[in-house]
Parts: C-alpha cells; structure tokens; sequence
C-alpha cells in the first residue's frame, strides 16, 4: 500500500511538476555549479509564485499546514560521478535564520555555508514538512532517499537509538520519476547510500514550515 504522512510520516505525489513548472525551476537553478553535492540556496525569487501556499508546489504543504505554510529553506542536491556520497541514518534538527540571537529553547548554534543555524525546540520541528522535487528520476541503483516510515512519531530520536528505530520500522526506498514530489514530515528517519550507477539526481528539497520563532528570530526564507 502506498505510504500516508499520517501512518508513515510521508506521501508519494507522482507527476505533480508538468514540464512548464520543472522548466521554470531549471531555469532558476541554471547559474549553480553542478559539481558540488548540496548546496543551500538563500533566494529562489523567480519561485516564489509556486512556493506560496497557493502555488503549483505550496499548494501541498498548505493541505497539511494550513494557508500559513511557506518555505522556510531550500537545498539543491545532485549526486553524480563527481559527487557520490553516502549519508547515515539521522534527523534534520536544525533551522536555517537571518542571524543568531539567543533564545531560549533554542541552541546550540552552527554556520553551514555562512548561514546561521540553530536547533529549535522539537515541538516545532514536529509541525514541520520537506518536499523534495525531483528535477531528474530516481531509482534503486541511483540512490534514492531512504526512511524509516513512522519515526517521525517518536520526537528527538538519541544517536544510540537510530540504529534500533530502524530496525523496529524498516527501510523505504523513495524512488522518483522526473516531476515527482515525495513529501515527509521533517524529524523523520533518513538517510541515503552512494549510487550503484552514479548520473546526475537532482533534488530540490524545501522545508516549510507554519510557525512563527519566538525572541525576535526570523526564518531565513527562500
């Protein structure tokens, strides 16, 4: 049966970019440098009209999140011969914001490619979703996105608990055609091996979230 985001933590929407929308999102990305494994992106403004809550793309968070729902970071990932890397089981647990100012709750603190990050309470990672679009297909021997269906029920997993969660919950390949989107709520299980046959896979992944940040913080945006 396919996977549900309320049983499982993610939903498979086949076919959801045409070729209008997927054209707009290369054209978008077209300057980047194709060698580079993952990339975060600060400003995607020719998107911005598919991203909102009532676009093409934020039209699917927003059936989960409410109207309120808008993008909140994005990360460019493309494995290729010159970039094939393999990434173990973990939980995204940071946000990306416009500068640090300590919170409380929120912490501790890290720069990934000059941007401030800072772990935030669990409570509004949980109310969190991440979309991946998929600019190229994916499948089994190219190393599509792994998960854990159902972790996302269990809030802060320990590092000496992943192994065992995964084992409990069992392994899901999410394998992509060209214009899929694969949608999962953001503290799930994940991970992803190194590809059998290595081409380019190119994933824009988008976070989103409803919430407003309490102290004065402020979402970095797309």
């Amino acid at each position: 049966m396919p996977l549900t985001l309320a049983t499982d933590g993610a939903h498979h929407i086949p076919a959801a970019l045409d070729d209008a929308t997927l054209a707009i999102i290369e054209t978008a990305l077209a300057t980047l440098p194709i060698d580079r494994p993952g990339q975060r992106l600060t400003s995607l403004a020719a998107l911005t009209p598919l991203l909102a809550a009532s676009g093409t793309i934020g039209r699917h968070p927003a059936a989960h999140l409410g109207n309120a729902a808008r993008p909140v970071r994005a990360i460019l990932f493309d494995k290729s011969e010159a970039a094939n890397w393999a990434l173990g089981w973990h939980q995204d647990r940071t946000i990306a914001v416009r500068q640090k100012i300590d919170t409380p709750g929120f912490g501790p603190w890290t720069i990934k490619s000059g941007i401030q990050h800072v772990a935030p309470p669990q409570s509004l990672l949980d109310q969190m979703l991440t979309l991946r679009l998929h600019l190229d297909s994916v499948e089994a021997n190219n190393a599509p996105l792994l998960i854990a269906p159902g972790t996302h029920r269990h809030g802060r997993i320990a590092e000496s608990d992943i192994a065992r969660h995964v084992a409990n919950h069992g392994r899901y390949a999410c394998l992509a055609d060209r214009g899929d989107i694969w949608l999962y709520a953001t503290p799930i299980l994940h991970a992803s091996d190194a590809a059998r046959t290595p081409r380019h896979r190119r994933v824009l992944q988008l976070d989103y979230s409803a919430d407003a940040l309490s102290g004065g913080l402020e979402w970095l945006g797309v």
